[in-house]
């Protein structure tokens, strides 16, 4: 496997706050990885910095070979946990406006799975349901062809059928040997679908195995080895 993500020493502060502590971390490609932690342990932040949102305070960060910059954002599809789109504007317009936006959009993957929907794609984003939103803001993700795919509580507020359907859209709808980075607190919705976790914890990296050994290790499923490390 290659090294898609490389990190070295990660700290950021925010004033007398420090979010990330001198972190170190590798993500291969090929692998769906859950980013665990409470409120205030730094995932956002994380998430924020890889995608070229944060400048970091110190430390060495490369996605893909790269420093972070046009080039990883161009390998990076990210799904933030609010919606930045114009509830004005149609299903189809938006599909145009990635098209234009990102050469990787695969148009015909994203009707495709709108169809698996029924969604009309000549609706108005604003007139869809909270669950149809998610669903059409990650079909946004997932059809770009892009080699790290990070997602910022894809399952949070939707109904068990639409955390399924996000779920399949997710593991069925990107090339293997791409990378997903998946944060969130519904971890046994998702603990089946991963294959590492990271736990985060006051900005440091308190665990990064994989599941299998956590398991074999533990005994236990990550969600009950979420519990007891973080008493929820």
């Amino acid at each position: 496997m290659n090294k898609l993500v490389d990190i070295k020493g990660l700290t950021k502060n925010y004033d007398s706050l420090t979010a990330l502590n001198n972190i170190n971390l590798e993500l291969e490609s090929g692998h769906i990885v859950g980013l665990l932690g409470p409120n205030g342990s730094g995932k956002t932040t994380l998430i924020k910095i890889l995608c070229g949102l944060l400048r970091p305070t110190a430390g060495f960060v490369q996605v893909d070979g790269h420093n972070i910059g046009v080039e990883t954002k161009s390998v990076i599809s990210y799904l933030p946990d609010q919606t930045y789109l114009n509830g004005n504007m149609t299903i189809r317009d938006i599909f145009a406006l990635f098209v234009d936006f990102y050469k990787d959009f695969d148009l015909m993957r994203a009707y495709n799975m709108l169809n698996i929907l029924r969604i009309d794609p000549n609706a108005k984003l604003k007139t869809l349901s909270k669950g149809n939103k998610e669903k059409v803001q990650l079909i946004l993700v997932m059809s770009r062809r892009a080699k790290l795919y990070i997602l910022d509580e894809p399952i949070a507020g939707v109904d068990p059928a639409a955390r399924d359907f996000i779920l399949n859209t997710i593991i069925s709808n990107y090339d293997p040997s791409a990378t997903i980075l998946i944060s969130t607190h519904l971890i046994s919705d998702v603990e089946s679908v991963l294959d590492d976790v990271i736990f985060l914890q006051y900005g440091n990296i308190a665990l990064h195995a994989s599941v299998d050994e956590i398991r074999s290790r533990e005994g236990k499923s990550v969600d009950a080895l979420f519990r007891e490390v973080y008493r929820c």
